[in-house]
């Protein structure tokens, strides 16, 4: 979704979500800075106990006091992890696809997530590998 007036996607969105999922059971919603209004964060704030929408421009002192709980944070830092992940397929090839045709692009798509998840399966192996070798060299 770019381009246009992202705001107005707000509410049709979480109509849809909350339209397909079980009452009560969606208990956040974020959005970037760019589909933000006031109309629809207080929309949203009837429905939806925690929603993270950052203000465009100048924060107002109910805006800045609103933007420190540390819920708020937690759940917008949430966010920026997940907006990042959103673009990690593109460091493995997904930022173009040379091929053509509809099942070259699925074909493209699915080896662009692999290679991705083999990244991500390498780091964590990695990780407990470093682990496992700083509880030898501690034991020792």
């Amino acid at each position: 979704m770019t381009g246009g007036n992202e705001s107005a996607e707000v509410i049709p969105l979480a109509d849809k979500l909350l339209g397909s999922l079980p009452a009560g059971s969606l208990v956040s919603i974020s959005f970037d800075r760019g589909f933000s209004s006031i109309e629809n964060r207080q929309l949203l704030e009837l429905c939806i106990p925690q929603v993270i929408m950052p203000k465009k421009g100048k924060l107002t002192a109910e805006d800045r006091e609103r933007q420190k709980d540390k819920k708020w944070r937690k759940q917008a830092n949430a966010h920026r992890a997940v907006e990042s992940n959103i673009k990690a397929p593109e460091h493995h090839g997904l930022d173009r696809c040379p091929d053509k045709g509809e099942p070259s692009y699925h074909r493209y798509t699915g080896l662009g997530v692999l290679a991705d998840n083999l990244h991500r399966i390498g780091n964590h192996l990695q990780e407990q590998e470093r682990k496992a070798r700083k509880k030898r060299k501690a034991a020792a």
